[in-house]
């Protein structure tokens, strides 16, 4: 593999130490993503060549990429060298990439390589997906939560939220706008409640989405129900599953159990163990298994996030819903990560929010790149760091939008990190928002429930 150019974004910027993040002496896959000093962001180029910044595209063209040819050379020197020359097959297709591979992607400065993969990226997407996206409909129903993770803004220790569960009857209510315009899924999130009486009740909600909406439809389909809501004993798993959820997101957070224990307290409710347990019982549960990772966070390595992708297809999650990690100030790793970013300038906060946007998307294109038929999301976080974010990830490998559909009443005690948008939105409001970030990503809105190819072509493996 070509070495070339693959460097540390960090590299001479680190220059603090904590008892949280360590610095890393070498470059590319040892590196720390945690910019723990940047008195020289300024100063440094964030431009290559004469094509522009891959941190900020000088036209809108280079959000969509229509046209028929694309030099792929960059890419493949990257990856297989002069040497022995190999080419991209396409039409695109996924590939085998090793972890060495994928943390050299995601560190390289080399803007042509970045442009090459996203595009790639790109085109393994169409070739499975078509010019389709799919919308899950958010209905955050509970922030109540009885974990304490050091990043959450509604964790137990947050005093400053206002907690609500909404009742059942809204909750349908809202299934029943999603199913009438076609969503195709209902996504039920809520921070963790894993007592009998919630799991009961949510199974309820649940059975009733189900029948009220086959009820009113003309050919009597009901709505797809997934479900965000935390680590629970497989006999609850298996009592959701039989009430009619079909799908369930629970991010891994971080594949390395070290800055697992880092994210969250030591109290032994918090493990990784008991987290990495939990999704393999949702396969045997019979879920459709989304997972993911909060990229950006303190302490964590290129090399995290390369396992990260490739512990995906280690455990064959059929969806990928991950993104940036975005900063609440009222949590014990918020006021970690305003300690180390102290005394910088808005400049080089611009500057990292560049990095941290671009990362994020490499994850999504590399996803994409080596797991091929899964569905990933364009996650809500990007937006915060881009305006354009999600439209901007549609092209580099994304296939899902997630609009919330939270009554506006609720949304602004559901804050997971600071500057989450949407919040004062109506539920209309926010899907004709999200039709508009279709449109101008060049896409198709699908109307379908959008299953994950990658889940019928495990269940029938599973057969024979």
């Amino acid at each position: 593999m070509a070495t070339g150019g693959v460097t540390s974004w960090s590299g001479s910027w680190m220059r603090r130490s904590s008892s949280f993040v360590s610095v890393a002496s070498s470059v590319g896959t040892s590196a720390l993503l945690q910019h723990t000093s940047r008195s020289k962001i300024a100063k440094r180029s964030f431009t290559s060549g004469s094509s522009g910044s891959v941190w900020h595209r000088k036209s809108s063209s280079d959000v969509i990429r229509n046209s028929t040819q694309f030099d792929f050379s960059p890419l493949e020197r990257f990856l297989w060298g002069d040497s022995t020359p190999r080419k991209l097959p396409l039409p695109a297709k996924p590939l085998e990439l090793d972890e060495t591979q994928l943390a050299a992607l995601l560190s390289t400065t080399d803007e042509r390589v970045a442009s090459s993969m996203h595009e790639y990226a790109k085109r393994v997407t169409d070739a499975i997906f078509g010019d389709k996206v799919w919308f899950r409909g958010i209905v955050e129903f509970s922030n109540v939560c009885e974990k304490s993770c050091h990043y959450c803004g509604i964790g137990r220790g947050v005093s400053k939220v206002k907690r609500y569960t909404i009742p059942k009857n809204e909750i349908v209510d809202c299934a029943l706008f999603a199913h009438n315009l076609k969503m195709g899924t209902v996504m039920l999130q809520s921070g963790e409640i894993s007592h009998q009486a919630r799991i009961s009740w949510l199974s309820d909600v649940v059975k009733e989405i189900v029948s009220q909406t086959s009820q009113s439809d003309p050919e009597g389909r009901a709505i797809r129900v997934a479900l965000s809501v935390g680590e629970l004993a497989l006999p609850q798993y298996k009592q959701l599953y039989d009430a009619g959820a079909r799908r369930y997101l629970l991010r891994i957070e971080s594949s390395n159990p070290d800055l697992y224990s880092k994210m969250h307290p030591q109290d032994g409710s918090h493990t990784w163990d008991k987290r990495r347990q939990c999704l393999n019982n949702l396969a045997e549960a019979g879920f459709q298994l989304g997972t993911g990772v909060l990229i950006g966070v303190p302490g964590q390595r290129y090399l995290d996030l390369a396992r990260d992708l490739l512990f995906f297809r280690e455990i064959e999650a059929d969806m990928i819903g991950m993104g940036p990690y975005i900063v609440e100030k009222d949590t014990p790793m918020g006021m970690l990560w305003a300690s180390l970013h102290s005394g910088e300038t808005e400049e080089q906060i611009v500057a990292y929010k560049k990095w941290l946007f671009e990362l994020s998307t490499r994850m999504v294109s590399l996803a994409r790149i080596l797991l091929g038929n899964v569905n990933i999301a364009s996650t809500t976080a990007l937006d915060t760091l881009n305006p354009i974010g999600r439209i901007i990830t549609l092209n580099r490998g994304a296939n899902i939008l997630m609009p919330i559909l939270t009554p506006t009443k609720y949304r602004e005690q559901y804050q997971l990190y600071q500057g989450k948008p949407s919040i004062h939105e109506n539920a209309e409001e926010s899907r004709q928002k999200m039709i508009a970030r279709v449109l101008a990503a060049g896409k198709q809105l699908a109307t379908d429930p959008g299953d994950p190819p990658h889940f019928a072509q495990k269940t029938s493996k599973s057969k024979h």
